[in-house]
């Protein structure tokens, strides 16, 4: 699974950090990307689903491939 961050839907609300904090970096404004490559680690999976759906914004999506 891969996960990645749409910078032009993102609010910065940074409830993705909340849910999944080693899925996502925060900037200073509380604006999220993916950690690396989005790659999601074995076992979670389940944190990165509730950081898409938790996302107000729906800035967050599971990445094709």
């Amino acid at each position: 699974m891969r996960i990645t961050v749409d910078p032009d839907l993102c609010d910065g609300f940074g409830l993705c950090d909340g849910h999944a904090p080693d899925l996502f970096d925060l900037d200073e404004d509380g604006y999220a990307t993916e950690k690396g490559d989005g790659t999601v680690p074995e076992g979670q999976e389940a944190a990165a689903r509730r950081a898409i759906a938790g996302c107000p914004a729906h800035a967050i999506v599971e990445a094709a491939g």
